[in-house]
């Protein structure tokens, strides 16, 4: 909801453990993303691209968090932007099993 999702990254004492990219499968096709693990959920971001870089031909110009890693930095003052792909997925409710390459 856009509403609550103001707020999910507003505690202090969350801690990113790692983020990056990834395909994810969906059932016909395949989804560019963007993860965040925190200490506490894992959040899904969907990558969005935009045609024109934002700020022109100047980026070095561009506000980024410097705790971003320099591809998502790179990503951003290209334009591009991550929207939550769905709610976050709390860490004590998460399952992961390794599968075999498609």
């Amino acid at each position: 909801k856009e509403n609550s999702s103001e707020n999910i990254l507003s505690s202090a004492t969350r801690l990113l453990l790692h983020e990056g990219r990834l395909m994810l499968a969906e059932s016909t096709r395949l989804l560019d993303v963007y993860l965040f693990l925190f200490d506490d959920f894992l959040l899904i971001t969907k990558i969005k691209r935009s045609k024109k870089k934002y700020g022109g031909s100047d980026t070095s110009l561009i506000p980024v968090c410097p705790s971003l890693t320099p591809e998502l930095q790179s990503f951003i003052r290209e334009g591009g932007l991550c929207t939550v792909l769905d709610q976050p997925i709390p860490l004590d409710r998460l399952i992961l099993k390794n599968v075999e390459p498609v």
